[in-house]
């Protein structure tokens, strides 16, 4: 079966305000149409100090959303747990969780550019060390237990809507990562499809006598994202600067650490050839999720402030040509698999 995410960042080279108050306003009606049209996930991730806007606060933009959805999953990944204060966090993340029902998952990380550490003034070298303590800080507060700051003891209230609470899982794409997670007793999200990554993280769980976490890995495809139009050539000659905008900024800011979105490629053309931005027709989406070569969907509407018409034709196109024939197969899959099992022998 086909799993449909779809994703903001709110990248937008060169917008002026009132450009980027139009993207905050159509990611909130696209949430919702997201969620009333079978896609599966949002997912939003957290940078900071970017020329082109990247969002630097997720949680808001979360509880925005989850004020405009009902049953929704909301990702936040990553939250680059040492960029802010563990105490605020814990209370921003429990008041987030009423509100959105515990709808609101967190892959916890480290983040990798040193510039955002120095933005506020937090140290990089013991940043390891950093966010173990802040993670434990975090736990501590949303079990009830009193928290040093200080000199003081203090509890942090509300408690999260979710017991013990929400749902955590730790990213990285490094073996000190996955051995990370283990250790803390959390899931696993890295951004590479390694699979000696997670067999690394399931053997140190069972070392330290741990139940291993659920492991979300991404699947080994291309392509990483997925835009809908009827007519992909017109797609590319109008807007494909937006693709190739949002691959050389991603590309440039892991400047050269591994995962699995990132695209080296300095032209429209070769972007397209390469195949990890991809524009498709409904038919050819289709066919291609049947076939098994894409088993994920990640949507991108809003990529380097892509315009509205084509934003919104590409997400319509998968809530209602694109989704509805995937479900009507799996649904008539699953029904001719249930008849032929009530007649066998």
């Amino acid at each position: 079966m086909t799993f449909l995410v779809t994703r903001f960042d709110f990248r937008a080279p060169g917008a002026d305000p009132v450009a980027r108050q139009e993207l905050f306003s159509r990611a909130l009606d696209q949430a919702a149409y997201a969620e009333g049209h079978g896609q599966d996930a949002l997912t939003l991730s957290e940078h900071h100090g970017s020329d082109d806007g990247y969002l630097p606060s997720p949680l808001t933009v979360a509880a925005a959303m989850a004020a405009r959805t009902r049953s929704m999953p909301i990702s936040v990944a990553a939250l680059v747990v040492n960029l802010h204060d563990p105490v605020r966090l814990a209370e921003d993340v429990a008041v987030l969780d009423h509100l959105s029902a515990g709808r609101v998952t967190y892959t916890l990380g480290l983040g990798y550019r040193r510039e955002e550490y120095e933005m506020f003034g937090r140290p990089w070298h013991s940043r390891a060390d950093d966010v173990e303590a802040a993670i434990a800080t975090l736990r501590a507060a949303w079990a009830g237990e009193p928290v040093e700051r200080g000199g003081r003891r203090l509890r942090v209230t509300p408690l999260p809507f979710s017991r013990p609470h929400p749902v955590l899982l730790y990213g990285g794409g490094s073996a000190a990562a996955a051995r990370r997670a283990a250790r803390l007793g959390l899931g696993f999200q890295p951004q590479v499809s390694d699979r000696g990554l997670r067999e690394l993280y399931r053997a140190e769980c069972r070392r330290l006598g741990r139940q291993p976490g659920p492991v979300v890995m991404p699947p080994r495809q291309v392509p990483a994202y997925v835009f809908c139009s009827e007519d992909p050539d017109r797609f590319w000659a109008l807007h494909g600067h937006h693709l190739l905008a949002d691959a050389v900024a991603t590309s440039t800011w892991h400047g050269g650490l591994p995962s699995a979105v990132v695209d080296a490629s300095t032209t429209a053309a070769a972007l397209r050839t390469a195949g990890r931005y991809a524009v498709l027709t409904p038919a050819e989406l289709v066919g291609r999720c049947r076939s098994g070569e894409i088993r994920l969907i990640t949507s991108h509407p809003l990529c380097a402030g892509l315009p509205a018409e084509p934003s919104w034709e590409s997400l319509r196109l998968l809530g209602e040509v694109v989704v509805p024939a995937l479900r009507t197969e799996s649904t008539e899959s699953t029904a001719t698999v249930t008849a032929a099992r009530s007649v066998s022998p």
